[in-house]
């Protein structure tokens, strides 16, 4: 029955729970929440802020995502179901969707089928503002800065270096590049300028990995936003911006709490994509939930290359926090794909291309559980075209590894279809584990790229060409060379080359920029054709959704 019915048909139809029955049930009480309607509150963090963190942390990551669909959202909201049907006290923690996705090609993120969280309407449109807040901060300082150059530049301001874009989000390609300014003195500077998608802005970055008010006040107050004619850095401090850029944000901060469709409570707060950003949820939220719980399920974005090596190297590191289990999610079909098979065969059984396609799955478990010393399990998302003979294959090759599989039906059943994960995560969170980085902060930028590279992506090496060479030394010598690394690189493929599937050898990572997010606290490392700034395909999700006479929004999913 499940499968005759779309997203947003299964989530309309749900009963939820009005929002403070949801937060009874996590030990909240009336006065902790601000209402937005019915069914979404934000939470007074500041009320728990002396309560010590109890719960064992789980995050889920997936395979490189392919045109298939690897339901990595999907399963981390059917296991928290499934924990809590089980017993155990567990809390949901998820990014926010941005519009630019929503609109284009890649969805929502609010789950799927049976697996949900609600209200998925307004969490995949504008949800309670946090992005409008976002992106309106980021421009303020846009503004404040061109301003500050057109009133008389007294921080002598190279325009032609000005670092800082305008931010917007949608995917519109069109303000990659603009020149604006124009029209005459009043007008103010005229320059070279760009735009990013509001998830590719380091106030994002800085709003998700803020410890508190004050602490995202002093990250904002040191990101660098343009550079003076005798190359010295501007920060948003120089030009007095932080303290409006702090009220913007002051009710953004708190996370947001959501139900499941089996009413169980989600903070859904902050995001940044995985393949330009750092790709997970807010700290705020995370530290929150585990306050409030047991077990605390969260995801990073993309594949365990891009969202769960950040989350490992850098939220990890900057918080303390670390996974006490792992979830990696994969797909048969998905699995066909990095083999080899058309999207339009992937239904029928193919045992030659699932063997040719599992060293992706393969390369992302030792990673997990060889670079960085985490127990982890393989849920493996099922499909009606699953063969038995495929499933055994799937398995038997991760038992090869000593790693599990556990089917999860989550889609399609709810909290009921992910028992058995939920039984092995449980026994993965009472394993010992020795967590570790995959590398120290002590090497040059080039020396933890490359460990990145190599140990990660199993690259031969990093090349750093163009401006790179240049940016790594300026860098170098301001004092940046002891940050972390984020790597902005295409999601499809451990390398920077999105056509080379599968786990692919005999390449080389090439980082054409770096740049410095001194608010968020790492290096930015561009490699391949990566964009900040994504465009929309031939055919966008937006042209399907529509709204009924009667306010209801169909199209979405």
């Amino acid at each position: 029955m499940a499968e005759h019915k779309s997203d947003i048909q299964i989530a309309q139809e749900a009963t939820m729970l009005p929002i403070s029955q949801v937060a009874a049930k996590a030990g909240l009480v009336e006065e902790q929440l601000e209402h937005y309607g019915r069914y979404k509150a934000k939470v007074d963090i500041q009320s728990m802020r002396d309560l010590p963190d109890r719960a064992k942390l789980i995050l889920v990551t997936a395979i490189n995502p392919t045109p298939a669909g690897e339901g990595k959202t999907t399963t981390s909201v059917g296991l928290a179901d499934a924990m809590n049907l089980t017993g155990r006290n567990t809390m949901l923690c998820l990014r926010e969707p941005s519009l630019g996705p929503v609109f284009g090609v890649k969805g929502g993120a609010a789950g799927g089928g049976y697996a949900q969280v609600v209200p998925m309407e307004d969490i995949n449109l504008h949800f309670t503002g946090d992005f409008h807040a976002i992106g309106a901060a980021n421009n303020l300082c846009a503004a404040m800065l061109d301003n500050h150059i057109k009133q008389g530049n007294e921080l002598g301001i190279d325009p032609r270096r000005v670092v800082w874009h305008r931010c917007v989000d949608m995917n519109d390609r069109q303000l990659r590049n603009v020149i604006d300014g124009m029209g005459g003195i009043a007008d103010g500077v005229p320059r070279q300028d760009s735009f990013d998608i509001t998830v590719a802005s380091e106030v994002m970055a800085v709003f998700c990995l803020a410890t508190s008010l004050a602490d995202l006040k002093r990250r904002l107050g040191r990101m660098v936003i343009a550079y003076t004619y005798d190359l010295r850095p501007v920060t948003v401090s120089d030009i007095h911006a932080e303290g409006a850029m702090t009220a913007l944000l002051k009710d953004a901060i708190a996370p947001n709490l959501v139900q499941t469709l089996e009413n169980n409570p989600a903070f859904v707060h902050g995001g940044p994509f995985a393949n330009i950003a750092h790709g997970c949820n807010s700290v705020m939220a995370t530290v929150t939930a585990m306050k409030m719980a047991d077990y605390v399920v969260t995801e990073a974005g993309f594949g365990a290359d891009l969202g769960a090596e950040k989350f490992l190297d850098i939220k990890c590191r900057a918080t303390g926090l670390a996974p006490s289990a792992v979830v990696i999610v994969a797909t048969v079909r998905a699995l066909k794909y990095n083999g080899g098979v058309p999207r339009a065969e992937l239904g029928s059984e193919n045992l030659a291309a699932l063997e040719a396609g599992l060293p992706n799955l393969l390369q992302h478990v030792s990673n997990i559980r060889d670079v960085y010393g985490l127990p982890c399990v393989v849920a493996l998302n099922a499909f009606p075209t699953d063969s038995a003979a495929e499933l055994k294959l799937v398995k038997d090759r991760c038992h090869e590894l000593g790693v599990n599989v556990a089917l999860s039906e989550v889609w399609a059943k709810g909290g009921e279809g992910g028992r058995a994960l939920a039984d092995e995560v449980v026994r993965l969170c009472d394993e010992p584990s020795a967590f570790r980085y995959s590398y120290e902060l002590e090497g040059s930028i080039e020396d933890k790229l490359n460990a990145i590279a190599t140990k990660i992506y199993h690259a031969d090496g990093v090349d750093i060409v163009g401006p790179a060479r240049n940016q790594l030394k300026q860098l170098e010598e301001q004092g940046f060379g002891g940050l972390p690394i984020c790597v902005a690189k295409t999601q499809y493929s451990f390398s920077d080359d999105q056509t080379k599937l599968g786990a692919p050898r005999d390449f080389r990572i090439t980082v054409r920029n770096l740049r410095v997010s001194a608010g968020a606290g790492f290096i930015v490392a561009l490699t391949g054709d990566i964009m900040t700034m994504p465009g929309l395909p031939k055919v966008p999700a937006a042209e399907r959704i529509d709204v009924t006479d009667d306010g209801k929004i169909v199209g979405l999913f």
